[in-house]
Parts: structure tokens; C-alpha cells; sequence
């Protein structure tokens, strides 16, 4: 029988109902946010995806403009 791979990388995780790090799978994946290579990474978990969804919304704006022909969307 094979032995697990063992990493020595850690993993941090963001927690959204307590708001705090923490390291390796400690939640359930419903209310963690990662994984990431930092515990200074996960601390940035909502303001980085809180940039993505700014820019996707953006994005999509956009192409309702291209698709609708429509400048004011």
C-alpha cells in the first residue's frame, strides 16, 4: 500500500464566519475561503475577490453593451 504524499508546504485558509486564518483544512469547506500559499494571501481573501467580482461585473457590463448594441447598459 502506498503512503500519502506528504507536502511541506503549508496551507492557510480564510474563515468567513469567524473572519480569521487559519492554517490548513481546519473549517468545512463551506465557510472557508482557499487555499492559500500565505497566511498574509488568505488575510486578503475578500478584498482580492471582492477586485475579481468588480472586474467581472465590469466585463459583463460590457459585453451586454457589445451584444444589445445598447451604450447605455
Amino acid at each position: 500500500m502506498r503512503e500519502p504524499a506528504v507536502s511541506d508546504e503549508r496551507e492557510y485558509y480564510y474563515n468567513l464566519q469567524t473572519r480569521q486564518v487559519e492554517e490548513g483544512k481546519i473549517s468545512g469547506a463551506d465557510d472557508r475561503m482557499g487555499p492559500y500559499p500565505t497566511r498574509e494571501a488568505a488575510q486578503q481573501a475578500l478584498d482580492a475577490a471582492g477586485a475579481r467580482n468588480a472586474m467581472w461585473d465590469e466585463a459583463d457590463r460590457k459585453w451586454r453593451r457589445d451584444w444589445d448594441g445598447d451604450a447605455e447598459a
